[in-house]
């Protein structure tokens, strides 16, 4: 397979750094934490065979820079790119979107701003946490994670925050799940570089966020709620079960963990294609979803 088409975007505040690949049906993979498009090629070259696949590193993360270093984030600007990008790479067509992470919740926000673009949103693991009944336990974490990232420094920052994104009673420290392959080593140089920003700028941001419920329950036909097997209980699978719960709608479990589209690439990709070929866009079905759990009681494994 060749490589991607590397190009940049000038938006308001940044230049985004995208790439595409394959051909067919347009279809937007929108990255969360520090990975940025690298964490996506994996699942991207495996797409690509049936879709126009494009993704992109998130401004102020890797090769997307912003014009102001110190400028704070929103997800509403986060959208904004995603839309900018469609406008650029997929104008006057619905698209297909997938968002993981910090980049779901960027994208639940395109869905709600620009219900237009957005034929098609498989959202994993959006850590929306202001739906949950306990979203004031949420907003303390938040503090702490920013108070001793101010105080103590990255390391034990990410410690704070990783503990409360566990679940109940679980106590054991998060081990490495696959070990990276020595050319895998130039993304994990941009994964560390990016922390600071991800842990400062990025997490208050967004997991403070409070999305548009009836607005996403108005727009639930175009709307798949995703979660990793492995993630069952843990606080970023909570929001989606919940919501996925409130709508009615199925929860669609993937492969691994809420990191499962590097961990388990392959598979990942597999489901993602399945699902894209058994829903219509615009939320019409063109055969029964497969692989689909009912979702668990809202708050599950707390």
């Amino acid at each position: 397979m060749t490589g991607p088409t590397v190009g940049t975007l000038r938006v308001p505040g940044a230049t985004l750094h995208y790439e595409v690949r394959g051909h067919g049906p347009f279809l937007l993979l929108i990255p969360g934490g520090t990975g940025g498009a690298a964490a996506m090629a994996a699942i991207a070259d495996g797409l690509a065979p049936e879709y126009t696949v494009a993704t992109y590193d998130p401004r102020g993360m890797s090769r997307s820079t912003l014009d102001d270093p110190e400028a704070e984030q929103t997800v509403a600007e986060h959208a904004d790119d995603a839309f900018q990008l469609l406008e650029l790479l997929s104008p006057g067509e619905p698209a297909r979107v997938f968002g993981a992470s910090s980049g779901a919740v960027a994208a639940l926000h395109l869905l709600v701003t620009r219900p237009e673009r957005v034929a098609l949103l498989v959202a994993h693991e959006p850590p929306v946490v202001e739906v949950l009944p306990d979203a004031a336990e949420h907003r303390a974490l938040i503090a702490r994670v920013q108070a001793t990232f101010r105080e103590q420094g990255l390391m034990p920052a990410m410690a704070v925050f990783a503990a409360g994104l566990r679940k109940d009673g679980d106590t054991a420290v998060p081990q490495a799940e696959v070990a990276l392959p020595p050319q895998a080593a130039p993304r994990a140089e941009r994964t560390m570089a990016g922390l600071p920003f991800f842990v400062g700028r990025i997490v208050p941001a967004f997991m403070s966020y409070a999305p548009d419920v009836h607005r996403l329950e108005a727009l639930s036909d175009r709307l798949l709620l995703a979660c990793g097997e492995d993630s069952r209980g843990e606080l970023p699978y909570r929001p989606a079960a919940l919501l996925a719960e409130r709508f009615g709608t199925e929860l669609l479990h993937f492969p691994g963990g809420h990191t499962g589209l590097t961990t388990c690439p392959a598979e990942f990709a597999d489901l993602l294609r399945e699902t894209l070929r058994t829903r219509r866009p615009s939320g019409g079905r063109t055969g029964s979803r497969t692989r689909l759990s009912p979702a668990g009681p809202a708050g599950e494994g707390r």
